[in-house]
C-alpha cells in the first residue's frame, strides 16, 4: 500500500509540473507569497511574532495528523449554499469526483486569492469530471457578498459552527496570541460569538467517496495548487480508463 501511495505521488507530482508549464499565469503560491511579503511590510513586529507563533501553535497541537488524509473515506455532509439551497456531498459524487476546499472567510485575502485561483481553473476541473465545493464558517449572506464579489460559479457552503470542518478534523481553536484580533471579525462574518476556524484544506475525493489527494496546512498563508489539483484529478480519471 505505501508503494501504491509513493507511485501515486510520484504521478501527481509529474503531472502538476505538466499542468504548470501549460498554464502561463502565476501559480498560486508566487501570489500567496507576494502578499506574504507585502502584508509583512505594514505589519508591526510584534502582531507579526504573535501571528507566526500561532501558526506554530496550530501546528504542535497535533490537528495535522488527526485531519483527514489519503485512503479516508469522507464523511456525508449536507449544507445550505449561498441563496439556502441544501447541498449533499453524496448528491455530487454519483456524478463524479468532488473537490472541497475550506476557505476562513471573505475577509481574509489569502482565501480570495485561493478562491479566485479555483475559479480559474474550475473549467479544468469540470473538464475532468469533478464538482468543486468551498465551504466556510460564513454566514449564508456573507457567503453570497463572497460569490458575487469574486464572480464565483462554483457551490460555496456555509458551514456555520464548523461542523463538516470538525468532522474532517480540520477545526481549530485560535490560540490566545490573536484571539482577540479575530472577534469583531467572526462575530460579524459567522453571526456567533465562536473562536474557531477551519484550516487551510483541500481535499479530492473519488466517486466512492475515498479521499485521493489532500492538502492541509496550519499556515492560512498556504493553500493548495490548483495545478497539484488538476493533477492528481487527471490521474484519477487515467486509472478509471485503465479500468474499463
Amino acid at each position: 500500500m505505501k508503494n501504491l501511495v509513493c507511485f501515486f505521488a510520484a504521478l501527481v507530482m509529474t503531472m502538476s509540473l505538466a499542468v504548470a508549464q501549460s498554464n502561463n499565469a502565476p501559480s498560486l503560491k508566487s501570489q500567496l507569497e507576494a502578499r506574504k511579503a507585502e502584508s509583512l511590510k505594514k505589519t508591526p513586529p510584534e502582531r507579526a511574532a504573535a501571528a507566526q507563533k500561532a501558526i506554530d501553535d496550530i501546528a504542535a497541537s497535533g490537528i495535522l495528523a488527526r485531519a483527514m488524509k489519503v485512503g479516508d473515506t469522507a464523511p456525508e455532509f449536507e449544507l445550505g449554499n449561498a441563496t439556502g439551497q441544501v447541498v449533499k456531498l453524496s448528491d455530487y459524487l454519483k456524478k463524479g469526483a468532488v473537490i472541497l476546499t475550506w476557505y476562513r472567510g471573505g475577509w481574509c485575502p489569502y482565501c480570495n486569492l485561493s478562491l479566485a485561483a479555483l475559479q480559474e481553473r474550475l473549467p479544468d476541473f469540470k473538464t475532468n469530471g469533478a464538482a468543486l465545493l468551498a465551504l466556510s464558517p460564513e454566514l449564508p449572506d456573507k457567503s453570497m457578498s463572497t460569490k458575487e464579489k469574486h464572480q464565483l460559479t462554483f457551490e460555496v457552503l456555509s458551514d456555520t459552527n464548523n461542523g463538516v470542518a470538525r468532522a474532517y478534523g480540520v477545526a481549530y481553536k485560535l490560540p490566545p496570541s490573536i484571539k482577540d484580533n479575530y472577534k469583531k471579525t467572526l462575530t460579524t462574518y459567522n453571526g456567533n460569538d465562536g473562536d474557531e476556524l477551519p484550516l487551510a484544506a483541500t481535499y479530492l475525493i473519488d466517486k466512492s467517496g475515498v479521499i485521493r489527494y489532500a492538502f492541509v496546512s496550519a499556515d492560512f498563508r498556504e493553500r493548495a495548487e490548483p495545478a497539484d489539483i488538476l493533477a492528481a484529478l487527471k490521474q484519477l480519471s487515467t486509472e478509471a480508463d485503465s479500468s474499463k
